[in-house]
C-alpha cells in the first residue's frame, strides 16, 4: 500500500513539475516578445542577406528576420496581393516606383541600399571563346540564359545591353528566359546554357562559372537595389531600425565581401 502511494504521489510531483516547467516555458516565450520581420527581397541577395541575418539576429535577440527571395517582379506582385511583408529590397526601382505609386510603400522609408553590375558568364571550361556581350550571337552559341525581361530586372538590363549593341532580336531567339537571376546562374553552372547574363555578386558565388564580360558602360541603367518599409507595417520601428543596420558600416564590409556596392 505504501508502495502504490509512494507511485502516485511520484506521478502527481512529475505532472506538477511538468505543469510548471510548461508554465514556465511558455511564461518565458511571451516575456521575450519576439518580433517578426517579413523581408522580400531579390534573389541576388540570398548568400549576403543570410549572413547579415545571423549577425543581427544575434545582436537583437528579440527580433526574428524571415526572408523571402524571389525575382523583384514576383515579389511586386506578392506584396501587391497582401502576402507578408514589412521590408522589400527590390534589385530594380521600377518596382519600387510601382508600389510605391500604389500606396503600398512608406514612401519616407525608400532609399537607395546598394548598386551592382551586369556580367556574361560561361561555364568552366567554355571553349566558345566568348570575350563580349557581342560573342553570344557567334557560331556554336546555342543557348543564352536570360532572366524574364518582364519580371527580373537582370533579364531587363540584359535586354538593354543587347539593344544598344543592335542585337537583341537575334539574341532573343536563342534565349531561355528564367524565373530569377539564381536560376539563370545554375543554368549556367549546369551546362545547360551556353552562356548567361548575371549580376557580378551572383557570378562571385559559384566556382562553376567564369565572367568573360561586363556590359559596357552606359548600355543598360544603372543597377540600384532600393529599400524600403510596407505601408501599414505592424514592425514599422523595427523594420526602419533593421534599414538602418544595412547602411552601417559593419553591414557594408558584408554586402562588399559579395561584391556589391553600397549606394550612399
Amino acid at each position: 500500500m505504501k508502495k502504490i502511494t509512494a507511485i502516485l504521489m511520484t506521478i502527481c510531483m512529475s505532472a506538477f513539475v511538468f505543469g510548471c516547467s510548461a508554465e514556465t516555458s511558455e511564461t518565458s516565450a511571451a516575456a521575450a516578445g519576439n518580433k517578426t520581420i517579413n523581408i522580400l527581397a531579390a534573389a541576388s541577395l540570398t548568400d549576403v542577406m543570410h549572413e547579415l541575418e545571423l549577425d543581427y539576429e544575434a545582436d537583437h535577440p528579440g527580433i526574428d528576420l524571415v526572408f523571402s527571395f524571389a525575382s523583384s517582379g514576383a515579389l511586386q506582385t506578392q506584396i501587391e496581393e497582401g502576402a507578408p511583408a514589412d521590408v522589400f529590397i527590390s534589385a530594380a526601382s521600377k518596382q519600387m516606383d510601382a508600389l510605391n505609386e500604389e500606396g503600398l510603400m512608406d514612401s519616407a522609408s525608400i532609399r537607395d541600399l546598394l548598386l551592382n553590375r551586369v556580367v556574361l558568364i560561361v561555364p568552366n571550361g567554355s571553349e566558345l571563346g566568348l570575350t563580349s556581350f557581342g560573342d553570344v550571337i557567334n557560331e556554336g552559341v546555342n543557348i543564352i540564359a536570360l532572366g524574364d525581361v518582364e519580371s527580373v530586372p537582370a533579364g531587363k538590363y540584359a535586354q538593354q545591353v543587347f539593344e544598344s549593341l543592335g542585337i537583341w532580336d537575334e539574341v532573343e531567339a536563342g534565349a531561355n528566359f528564367g524565373t530569377d537571376v539564381r536560376t539563370v546562374l545554375t543554368w549556367v553552372e549546369m551546362g545547360e546554357a551556353d552562356c548567361g547574363v548575371v549580376y557580378a555578386t551572383d557570378a562571385y558565388t559559384s566556382d562553376q562559372v567564369t565572367i568573360v564580360a561586363e556590359a559596357p558602360e552606359g548600355s543598360c541603367d544603372r543597377v540600384v537595389y532600393p529599400a524600403g518599409i510596407v505601408a501599414g507595417s505592424a514592425v514599422s520601428a523595427e523594420a526602419e531600425e533593421f534599414l538602418q543596420y544595412l547602411e552601417s558600416a559593419d553591414a557594408a564590409a558584408v554586402f562588399e565581401s559579395y561584391g556589391f556596392t553600397m549606394a550612399g
